[in-house]
């Protein structure tokens, strides 16, 4: 029998596969064509745990996000807003 006070009860099915869909993040970022150097950087920060020592892997990830964005730029219509404001507020 469970000790009073016991409350942790075990995940339901759906629980657990919600845990093993795919996060919204990575989704995101395979989207863009860069899921490699994400996961190279990753890789380094885990192993380095420091990113100034994964410098080469943060160039190449952003580099490839550059490259998706300027490839985005010419479907964008003209005159149009960026979705987000920039910090200078421009």
């Amino acid at each position: 029998m469970a000790r009073p006070g016991h409350t942790r009860n075990r995940p339901s099915l759906k629980e657990e596969e919600a845990e093993e869909a795919e996060d919204p993040v990575d989704a995101m970022i395979s989207r863009t064509g860069c899921a490699a150097q994400h996961r190279a950087l990753q890789e380094c920060m885990a192993e380095r745990q420091d990113w100034r020592h994964c410098q080469p892997q943060v160039r190449a990830f952003g580099e490839c996000m550059a490259r998706r964005q300027r490839a985005e730029e010419p479907r964008r219509a003209p005159g149009s807003r960026q979705a987000h404001p920039s910090p200078a507020g421009d």
